[in-house]
């Protein structure tokens, strides 16, 4: 569901906690936010802005799931469905998102936060932005966006991803649009790496119809109904941007990067800012949920996988508990190699047997407490493309980071001696009985 419904939804079932005190977006909001534990809030008055600000909607795979209208359960293949079979969307003649127009830009007028002590200033995290490939065509992703001026950002371009890609094939310039205040579907299916040309808004369409509309100015289409859309160009220019928390956690360093210039701005009647909290749930959740249907598809062409966990602990990012039906001696080493090509990323990951709960860790821990040899079940990589979020890797200035990988085989041999590996359970009793 959208924004709007979704926001009515939690606040009807008493799941919205509303702020009604001024707060200001230095560092006050964020500390909030963080305070509730990111569930779901509602600042309506904001000391620097008019627009009021909502925050917690997609911190936790219960909320995801809430808001596309399934239970937790059928998420991974939800998923799964929509990375095999996106849907184009339909481009409609106006959208809601283009209620006002905004000919004078002043992007101080929104309540972009600073959010801890350390930043480089004031950013945008939760904004999903459109470009087009001259040759691949359309593509939505995240970049945090560092506000510099009243109409110009600088913009973290991470190295040979979509945009950077397209920017080179453009002589250093490209339209952009940049999209504040969108449904789930469109968040998730923004943080998703598709395969080259494959378009993320039709995921999004595929998750739930999604209505695009076309920009005012420049050649691109938005989600019709997001709240606030920016339309302007990535320039040849580069200003530092950073430091900044990443999805660790830790303060990423300073990079020179190309400078957004903001030309026009749309937006709904009396609209919604949403954000989120950088290196905390609802970024993890962002980055990492979308890359379990990936690990998915990639394991099932080798055996059968039953479930995908990447963990919190990893950073959302960059470990995951792959559970699988072994059917054969090496099912457990096969998926651990369709893992780490599932997820580029990854490196560490843990294989599992289906009767371990994988949202348990201490489950997965027993496991490989008793179904684990470290010499016999260990698959060692050295010297592979890694993550830049991963400070423990190689990142060089200049090189793809690198790192090692290991996966571990924590399932219980086919043929088994000895004492077993199975878990004896007590009676089940209805205590109510006895009380």
């Amino acid at each position: 569901m959208g924004l709007r419904k979704f926001i009515g939804e939690l606040e009807r079932n008493g799941e919205l906690t509303k702020i009604t005190k001024p707060v200001s977006t230095e560092y006050e909001l964020a500390g909030i936010i963080a305070a509730l534990g990111e569930k779901p809030v509602y600042f309506e008055k904001v000391k620097e802005s008019n627009y009021p600000v909502v925050a917690g909607l997609v911190s936790s795979k219960e909320l995801i799931a809430q808001s596309l209208g399934i239970s937790k359960d059928k998420l991974l293949p939800k998923l799964s469905s929509a990375i095999e079979h996106p849907t184009p969307p339909q481009t409609i003649e106006k959208g809601s998102c283009q209620e006002v127009v905004e000919t004078n830009v002043d992007l101080t007028k929104l309540p972009i936060m600073h959010y801890t002590e350390k930043d480089g200033g004031k950013y945008i995290a939760s904004a999903v932005t459109i470009i087009k490939d001259p040759q691949l065509g359309r593509n939505m992703c995240f970049h945090r966006l560092m506000l510099k001026d009243k109409n110009h950002f600088v913009a973290r371009i991470v190295e040979d991803r979509g945009t950077d890609t397209a920017l080179k094939k453009s002589g250093g310039e490209l339209d952009i649009a940049i999209c504040i205040g969108n449904s789930t579907s469109v968040l998730l299916s923004a943080a998703t790496s598709l395969p080259k040309g494959v378009d993320e808004l039709g995921m999004a369409n595929s998750l739930e119809k999604t209505d695009l509309a076309k920009c005012r100015t420049i050649d691109l289409e938005v989600p019709a109904d997001c709240e606030f859309v920016l339309e302007g160009r990535i320039t040849k220019e580069k200003a530092a941007e950073g430091p900044f928390l990443d999805l660790t956690g830790v303060v990423d360093r300073v990079r020179q990067q190309p400078v957004v210039e903001i030309k026009y701005v749309t937006h709904r009647k009396n609209p919604i800012y949403q954000t989120i909290l950088a290196g905390k749930n609802e970024h993890k959740f962002l980055m990492g949920m979308p890359k379990e249907p990936t690990i998915f598809n990639e394991v099932n062409k080798v055996c059968q996988c039953k479930d995908v966990y990447i963990t919190p602990g990893g950073c959302s990012w960059l470990h995951a508990v792959v559970q699988i039906k072994k059917q054969n001696t090496d099912d457990g080493k096969k998926a651990i190699a369709a893992a780490f090509e599932g997820h580029k990323s990854l490196k560490h990951c843990v294989i599992v047997d289906e009767d371990i709960n994988i949202y348990d860790p201490h489950d997965v821990e027993w496991a490989i407490a008793t179904r684990f040899q470290a010499d016999k079940n260990t698959v060692i990589l050295s010297n592979q493309p890694g993550s830049s979020l991963d400070p423990s890797g190689d990142l060089t200035e200049g090189k793809k980071a690198t790192t090692a990988k290991a996966g571990l085989d924590a399932t219980a041999p086919l043929v088994t001696t000895g004492k077993g590996f199975k878990k004896e359970e007590y009676i089940k009793i209805d205590i109510n009985k006895y009380l």
